[in-house]
């Protein structure tokens, strides 16, 4: 008979069911906690629907009172021999019940924008995914070659990481009113605060990665004659490719996070300004829908993203999985 693995072993993988009952679980509880506070009464609730007025005047028929509220005024009915109202007990409005949202995912993208000028919610989307490329884009094209030349030469280390290390500190958002100076009120700021906020981490973290290629790789190709140019490309980089494709796939999260502050800098445009229309008219099963729909994307672009890399590195999925 076959000895199971405990749970908590150390280094060692799950087997493939726990591993997916696991990912099913991380999913299912969040999911069980809002269902069990946006049904079930008795756990939170704080606010009552009037469903009757009876003698209370002020009351409309569904307005959302506070409980307390709503109890002191069935006192004074009660008091006064006049018609109790009625209500039941809710949530605040921004807090809607799983099939709100999940009816709001569907609803979000068949509903057409009020006015012309406005865009749907794909459109929106894409503008935020194009705003999400190019920052990140532009970011790797400079950090991904300086990261790698810090992590190699003590002298661009000690030349560029001091003050790259004392810029990460600052906030991007700061940059907002400076950017829209320099770029204008579109999508030139937004790239840019996409841009400030991977760029120094993308540098130090590539620069670390790259330190971390067996020193004994780089002896040889000196030994042998190698040049510096030789080194690099033929070295380092394919050395490191498989760490700093990982570490690219982090990043790219790191700049998704970045993208409701940017989209609010300058004209609000994408997936934010959607979320700030719908939150002004009360909507909030659309702006849960909308923030979960980017949480989904990015969970989309970051299993492909990790899926072509099995198949570009196959050696490094083999060794992870012994």
């Amino acid at each position: 008979m076959k000895e199971k693995t405990p749970w908590f072993t150390v280094r060692k993988a799950l087997s493939p069911i726990r591993a997916r009952s696991l990912t099913v679980l991380s999913f299912l509880l969040p999911l069980f906690i809002w269902s069990v506070v946006s049904y079930v009464p008795f756990i939170w609730h704080p606010k009552v629907e009037v469903v009757e007025q009876g003698g209370v005047e002020w009351f409309q028929k569904g307005m959302l009172i506070d409980r307390e509220i709503f109890l002191t005024e069935v006192e004074k009915t009660v008091a006064t021999n006049t018609e109790a109202p009625i209500g039941n007990r809710v949530n605040p409005v921004y807090l809607p019940a799983p099939h709100e949202v999940a009816t709001a995912f569907y609803t979000a993208f068949t509903t057409e924008p009020k006015r012309r000028s406005e865009q749907w919610l794909h459109e929106s989307l894409l503008h935020s995914m194009s705003v999400i490329f190019w920052g990140f884009l532009l970011s790797s094209i400079i950090g991904v070659p300086l990261g790698i030349l810090c992590g190699t030469f003590a002298v661009v280390s000690k030349s560029q990481e001091p003050f790259i290390e004392f810029f990460r500190y600052l906030p991007a958002p700061a940059f907002g009113a400076l950017a829209v100076a320099i770029l204008g009120i579109h999508d030139g700021p937004k790239i840019a605060i996409i841009f400030i906020g991977t760029f120094f981490q993308q540098v130090l973290i590539v620069a670390n990665t790259t330190r971390k290629l067996d020193v004994s790789l780089l002896e040889a190709g000196l030994t042998l004659g190698a040049s510096k140019a030789k080194l690099l490309l033929r070295i380092v980089i394919p050395g490191i490719i498989p760490d700093l494709y990982r570490d690219l796939r982090i990043l790219l999260g790191w700049a998704w996070t970045y993208l409701i502050v940017a989209e609010l800098i300058g004209t609000s445009s994408g997936i934010t300004w959607f979320i700030t229309q719908q939150a002004r008219y009360k909507n909030f099963d659309n702006v849960f829908a909308a923030i979960i729909m980017i949480g989904i994307i990015g969970m989309v672009i970051d299993l492909i993203l990790a899926k072509i890399g099995q198949h570009i590195f196959p050696w490094e999925s083999s060794k992870n999985k012994g």
